[in-house]
């Protein structure tokens, strides 16, 4: 190559975007498949508009071989590039050099290519199915987040919108599908060519395809959309709950945003080997088996609700994602927060009795937690490299997402917030749309100024805490920067504050929008009580004596509080009382655990706190409070071990009373709710070795074992069953490991096997642990379930994993993908609370850091700090032992 091209082709390197020489408009693509020898080639021709004089055409190619090229321009003369020249490697670009300027004006690329169908769940990939006890591949595509151009060459960024044309050659007996309908099939021997419907214009990481065999069951909505579920042979009755799911969220989001749902029919497909939970292809929607199909008997309540909100977050995308698509990765949350917060929304529709914007408390939790570290991102966050688009798939793109979102619907009204996302969505319906985009409209229909309030929440890292002061009859607030490391962050939000004052219907709302405010509260202290109907009635009177003060009601909005401790104290008297909601009572929980882990507050606080929680029955309630009792007994195993097992005796006594209220087996015509709380407290007892509570677990597993359909063991308490018998197992008594095994490869469900698996990892001894997670590279677990068995480990395993995961790094990095890899990093190395290991895990990685879990993996290692300066404050609390002893003796 002449020193001038190669100059010329060094310019396009190192690029955040490709150029904007050309833009395409439409694709016509053809795809023949070879499922035995796992390969595929192909034919692009792509439309293209030449908006600017130029000897070259960039686009993106990866892992494809690229065989012929050729430009025909409008007057129907045909150019052959001189140079074509793929730069694989960080680029990921087709590089075209023309002899010939190619003048502006109309133009068609054509390319020939082929490639693998590769093994990394990400492109055109295989996957594998049982069929009739031999093993077949089939094909299937996941493009989010820059995958396209590993099936077909193309300008893969979501602003360059076109039209899709596809036809695929696959072996007759296979179903093709793709994201629109079939136009026509023609058969040529043992091989048919599927011809699909020209798409609307659309995002490349949308376009889908899946070739396999199905069995499928449809249903046709009041507006004519055909609604199909395609499920593995034989199991299309396992469809039926997500196909009415289904159904059911298109009407509610063609109702909320005033907009027809925009494609003829809605296909949804139960993958068996798929990297992520769900993925939102246009009108072909992919799924994990376990997010698709339900079993009466073998689903837990947990996984009705994970499916119901999985089903209907994937449906909202074709409206927010697909019809309006963000401009670029920097605003992936205007797909996924949105997505997130409106599944909730839906899931409270379809099944108000499940009380889910209570358990929406969760994602608002994780999205805290994760931003409250100093290696945070914004949740607009600059992306300038296609491999670490990844990375921001996180807790703060969907989870902070949906409760910024959460908390700006709050503020502006549930009417407003409806009205501006339907101006929105028919705005920028069939285009691309940057956050600012959103604040602009949600200003023009409210009339206030929301991208000042909104942009400190998006552009930076972090949230406020919010300190409270009581003095006379003013209340005074002052924000700062919320870090566990306990570091003073910058920053200054406008935050909208709500306040109860020892009452629901004394309530006060403002907006702080300085450091530090006053707020006068005499006329609510001293007001007379007026139509008390809304919470409680009977407990007001004697609620108001305690004159308690809570701040950010319901917790509908992104900040924590922190109170001074006369206001701390009298709130925990409301909520022994029970004078607050269940989601204040989370909040308060949630906030003084945070508190703690920053070393703002002692642990002995926290610990008085949690036993106030005792005679307590709400689920999200009890959720949260298992959740801290985790992560207080794991701390403690490292801070004060010698206390472990009166804090867990302490744990115990918090739960039996739900424990025993709840029973081992469901009653019938009970409440969702009630199945959820079963399955957590048994599992949490059994966990902190409760005997009566392991005794029962252990002799219902027996039963299971002697009968697969036993009704002593349930879906909900199978897991709390599991970890009873590994609890019991060790390198001398190996029955239980291997009961589990048996059970596993005899389970023919993913709804029997998913559990399994979560579980097999949690044995105290490490010799067993090494051998489930030899068992989990193993040819008998599939790649997309690795993570099931590391959110398994327990700090017991981690030394032996952390060995195992140095010795197996090169196998697990050249065989899974970036999703894949972010578990292993985050489930082994965050067990560690120590600096002296984080030191070690950074001595590890300086060689083997890869773009694609960088932030990934500063995460974990921030977490190990946080954890290590936890530790050293626990050990230098010298009232704790007695407070530990003291409540563990408490009945």
């Amino acid at each position: 190559m002449e020193t001038k091209t190669k100059q010329s082709i060094e310019q396009f390197k190192g690029q955040t975007r490709l150029p904007k020489f050309a833009i395409p408009t439409s694709y016509d693509l053809y795809l023949k498949l070879d499922l035995t020898a796992c390969t595929f080639s192909g034919t692009v021709q792509v439309n293209l508009n030449i908006i600017e004089h130029t000897k070259f055409l960039v686009l993106n190619v990866l892992e494809l071989d690229v065989h012929q090229v050729w430009f025909t321009n409008s007057n129907h003369q045909t150019y052959k590039p001189c140079d074509v020249v793929v730069l694989d490697g960080e680029d990921e670009i087709l590089v075209l050099g023309f002899d010939e300027v190619l003048s502006v004006g109309d133009g068609v690329l054509g390319i020939e290519f082929s490639g693998a169908l590769n093994p990394h769940l990400k492109g055109l990939y295989k996957c594998t199915y049982v069929d009739g006890g031999v093993k077949k591949n089939m094909a299937v595509t996941q493009f989010e987040a820059v995958d396209a151009r590993r099936c077909f060459p193309c300008w893969d960024e979501p602003a360059l919108k076109a039209t899709f044309k596809i036809r695929i050659d696959v072996p007759s007996e296979l179903t093709a599908l793709s994201n629109m309908p079939i136009a026509d099939e023609r058969l040529n021997e043992n091989i048919k060519t599927v011809y699909f419907e020209e798409s609307p214009v659309m995002s490349t990481y949308l376009v889908g395809v899946v070739v396999g065999v199905f069995d499928h069951i449809e249903e046709t909505t009041a507006d004519g959309i055909k609604v199909r579920v395609y499920c593995p042979v034989g199991k299309s009755d396992k469809g039926k709950f997500a196909l009415n799911l289904a159904v059911k969220a298109l009407d509610i989001f063609t109702r909320y945003f005033s907009t027809p749902y925009p494609l003829p029919k809605l296909d949804m497909v139960a993958v068996p080997e798929f990297s992520a939970g769900a993925m939102e292809n246009y009108g072909l929607i992919t799924y994990r088996e376990n997010l698709l199909l339900y079993d009466d008997l073998l689903s837990s309540a947990n996984m009705k609700q994970f499916l119901t909100i999985a089903v209907s977050h994937e449906v909202a995308h074709h409206w927010f994602g697909n019809l309006v698509t963000m401009e670029w990765w920097s605003h992936l949350w205007l797909n996924e927060g949105f997505a997130t917060w409106i599944s909730y929304m839906a899931t409270d529709i379809i099944f108000p009795e499940w009380k889910i914007w209570t358990q929406f408390l969760r994602q608002t939790a994780d999205g805290l937690h994760m931003d409250a570290m100093e290696q945070s991102h914004p949740i607009e966050v600059e992306v300038h490299h296609a491999r670490s688009i990844e990375e921001i798939f996180d807790d703060i793109s969907y989870k902070k997402g949906s409760a910024v979102i959460r908390m700006l619907q709050g503020y502006l009204g549930d009417d407003m917030f409806q009205k501006s996302l339907s101006l929105y969505i028919k705005r920028y319906a069939g285009k691309n749309a940057k956050t600012e985009d959103l604040w602009c409209v949600l200003s023009e229909e409210s009339g206030l100024q929301i991208n000042s309030m909104m942009d400190d929440w998006t552009k930076k890292n972090g949230y406020p805490v919010i300190s409270v002061k009581s003095k006379d009859d003013i209340l005074e607030f002052e924000q700062s920067q919320f870090l566990s490391s306990g570091l003073c962050g910058g920053g200054l939000w406008i935050v909208p504050i709500t306040v109860s004052i020892g009452s629901y219907i004394k309530c006060k709302t403002f907006l702080l929008e300085k450091k530090s405010q006053k707020l006068d509260i005499s006329e609510l202290v001293q007001s007379p009580h007026q139509n008390k109907s809304t919470f409680n009635e009977k407990n007001e009177e004697k609620c108001d004596e305690h004159f308690w003060v809570k701040v950010n009601i319901e917790q509908s909005g992104f900040y924590r509080v922190k109170y001074e401790d006369k206001l701390a104290a009298r709130l925990r008297k409301a909520i022994e009382s029970n004078c607050l909601s269940a989601t204040d009572k989370f909040g308060v929980l949630d906030d003084t655990y945070a508190l703690c882990v920053a070393c703002e507050q002692p642990l002995s606080s926290l610990i008085s706190l949690m036993d106030v929680y005792r005679k307590e029955l709400d689920f999200i309630v009890l959720s949260k409070l298992i959740n801290v009792c985790y992560k207080v007994v794991e701390i403690s195993g490292d801070a004060i071990p010698d206390l472990v097992n009166d804090l867990k005796q302490f744990f115990i006594n918090l739960l039996l009373f739900s424990s025993e209220k709840s029973g081992w087996e469901s009653i019938p015509g009970e409440s969702h709710l009630n199945a959820l709380l079963r399955g957590e407290v048994f599992l949490a007892l059994v966990t902190f070795g409760h005997d009566k509570t392991n005794k029962e677990a252990v002799q219902r597993f027996q039963a299971l074992l002697n009968d697969r359909n036993t009704p002593l063991l349930s879906a909900d308490t199978r897991k709390a069953a599991y970890i009873a018998v590994l609890l019991n197992t060790s390198t001398t008594n190996r029955n239980g490991f291997v009961s589990l095994l048996k059970l596993y490869r005899e389970a023919d469900t993913v709804q029997e096997k998913e559990p399994l698996l979560r579980c097999i990892a949690s044995c105290p001894d490490p010799n067993i642990v090494l051998e489930a997670l030899n068992f989990m590279l193993s040819e008998e677990v599939r790649d997309q379930d690795i993570l099931y068995v590391l959110a398994g480990l327990r700090s017991e395993g981690r030394e032996v994993a952390w060995r195992w995961l140095k010795e197996n790094w090169d196998l697990i990095f050249s065989k899974y993908g970036a999703i894949l890899l972010h578990q292993f990093i985050t489930y082994i190395l965050t067990l560690f609370c120590s600096n002296e290991k984080a030191e070690e895990i950074e001595e590890f990685f300086v060689s083997r850091v890869h773009r694609s879990f960088t932030r990934n993996l500063k995460q974990s290692i921030e977490e190990i700090r946080l954890k290590a300066r936890w530790v050293e404050n626990i050990r230098q609390e010298q009232s704790l032992p007695e407070l530990v002893k003291q409540l563990a003796l408490k009945k």
